[in-house]
């Protein structure tokens, strides 16, 4: 099967236009190499307007109490260079990528800014092709649960004291937080935080600062723990 039919295959959509597939499959370093003109930069742009915009739109109806402040954080994280990698991993996109001997030999398949960058590419070739209801769907689709848990995430209570409090009087311990992994620039910094309480792990959280993805963190723990109790 051409590699082109296993990918559609993979994101549930067929191109009617099989050369904006192949475009955004297409790194810069093999178009270099191989005297293609076309290459998936340009579509990286294009792709990161549509990705934001469609966010954006999401937020606004999903966190209708939310301040302007607080649409951008949560959409910061959404739109992150490490969540646009995990769908590309999740995805299999590395695998279906073009690119030059230099970007193959370093690893360049499993680079977190080269599958962001083309997922990027992939989103806006699905608009050329279909327009914006096409784009939203695969959007809805791939970035689903880290749209869900981002909303769910917004701190409008303390979450960390209500678990702390749950945890003295239930399990007469406090939970522990780490920090598992700390992306991007100094001015737009995203943080995971891993949550456990005894040394079982309750929860993850990813936020803006360390204090957001605490609390995020401790929101999931208490979830667990309420499912947990329901289930006995």
């Amino acid at each position: 099967m051409h590699i082109r039919e296993d990918i559609q295959q993979d994101i549930f959509y067929t191109f009617k236009n099989r050369e904006l597939l192949e475009r955004a499959l297409t790194h810069k370093s093999y178009s270099n190499e191989n005297i293609v003109f076309a290459h998936n930069e340009r579509m990286e742009f294009l792709g990161d307007a549509v990705l934001n915009l469609i966010v954006s739109e999401y937020l606004m109806k999903t966190c209708p109490d939310s301040t302007e402040g607080d649409l951008t954080r949560l959409r910061s994280v959404i739109v992150s260079e490490s969540t646009l990698a995990e769908v590309g991993r999740r995805i299999g996109l590395g695998k279906y990528l073009l690119l030059g001997k230099g970007e193959e030999l370093t690893g360049g398949r499993t680079k977190r800014s080269l599958l962001a960058n083309s997922i990027e590419a992939l989103i806006a070739a699905i608009y050329l092709d279909s327009g914006a209801d096409a784009a939203e769907l695969f959007i809805i689709h791939f970035f689903g649960e880290i749209l869900k848990k981002t909303c769910d995430c917004r701190i409008t209570r303390d979450y960390k004291t209500e678990l702390q409090e749950l945890c003295q009087e239930r399990h007469k311990h406090l939970p522990e937080y780490q920090i598992v992994s700390e992306t991007g620039p100094d001015h737009q910094k995203q943080f995971e935080v891993e949550l456990s309480i005894r040394n079982i792990i309750y929860g993850r959280g990813e936020g803006g600062s360390k204090k957001e993805a605490e609390q995020c963190a401790a929101n999931a723990a208490l979830k667990k723990l309420s499912e947990n109790e329901t289930s006995r």
